[in-house]
């Protein structure tokens, strides 16, 4: 019998602290993944509509020109003081994401629910400084529920603008920040974290930014919101086959997914959070408190 040669990884390849999304699949996967959720599952039509939400953020991303980074002075005085070199709250936004918008919603007419319907309607008629106003309310943490319908729309094209930015900046230049529950491209809170397979990074988690897609290590079995490791815990709901958990903190009575590549290779923290909203409603029952948001559901508990 002949013998196979081993695929031999050596000790030196060293885990990327950071890791910068990949445009080109990324939200094309995303759509593939909702699509498989979607199939026997009692929120099938939203979650359907959500991948193609996916889809059109895949379309938008292929046809956005490169994207003015801030020049090399703002980028290494971030860098010299630990802050995120696309500070989302800070950086003058690229008008790219208005035209983003118009294409998102233009696509996804056709297929939109009755209620989302209107919500596209209203944002094609809505002045700049509107779709400004509602940019700001988002990126800030603070979004108003009278406008929780339209807001998903602008998270999206939000996304495909900010996880543009992203995938331009060389990870080699970037640095986890002091808060380890922060986003260190864009400063924003993680939607879920997820623990990955790979030659280099098997087994390790990393947090998964809710706006740029950029994703960061940080120790498992530790708080992502407070960076405790004495108080947490891992729950599932029946039936789940444990590629989703909900990580708690009784510290700070905090939680936040996670899911598991080992359990499932195509779990997407945006999608699979979304698909398991039974629990949320179990933890937050329990008395925790979202510590990151899903942008693409206004209105979820986030601290």
């Amino acid at each position: 019998m002949q013998s196979q040669p081993i695929d031999f990884h050596p000790p030196t390849e060293e885990a990327a602290p950071i890791l910068l999304p990949v445009t080109a699949t990324l939200f094309a996967d995303r759509a593939n993944r909702f699509a498989t959720l979607a199939e026997q599952h009692s929120l099938s039509e939203w979650l359907t509509f959500l991948g193609d939400v996916s889809r059109a953020q895949h379309e938008v991303i292929k046809s956005l020109p490169a994207l003015q980074l801030p020049d090399a002075a703002t980028l290494e005085q971030a860098r010299t003081h630990g802050m995120p070199p696309l500070n989302a709250s800070s950086l003058p936004r690229p008008a790219a994401w208005r035209i983003a918008l118009q294409q998102i919603v233009q696509q996804l007419e056709s297929s939109a629910p009755e209620g989302g319907q209107a919500a596209l309607k209203k944002l094609l008629a809505a002045p700049e400084n509107e779709l400004e106003r509602l940019a700001d309310m988002l990126l800030n943490g603070e979004p108003d529920m009278a406008h929780a319908a339209e807001l998903p729309f602008v998270a999206a094209a939000l996304q495909a603008v900010f996880t543009q930015l992203a995938s331009q900046l060389d990870a080699s230049h970037l640095q986890k920040l002091d808060s380890h529950g922060v986003c260190p491209c864009c400063g924003s809170l993680p939607v879920a974290s997820i623990v990955r397979l790979g030659s280099a990074i098997n087994n390790l988690r990393y947090l998964h930014c809710a706006l740029c897609n950029t994703e960061w290590n940080v120790p498992r079995a530790t708080c992502t919101a407070c960076d405790t490791d004495k108080e947490v815990a891992l729950h599932e709901v029946e039936g789940s086959k444990g590629a989703v958990r909900a990580e708690t903190c009784d510290a700070c009575k905090s939680y936040l997914k996670i899911v598991y590549q080992e359990k499932d290779p195509n779990v997407d923290p945006v999608a699979d959070d979304l698909a398991t909203l039974a629990l949320d409603m179990l933890v937050d029952e329990a008395g925790y408190e979202r510590s990151g948001p899903n942008l693409l559901l206004i209105g979820a508990h986030s601290g």
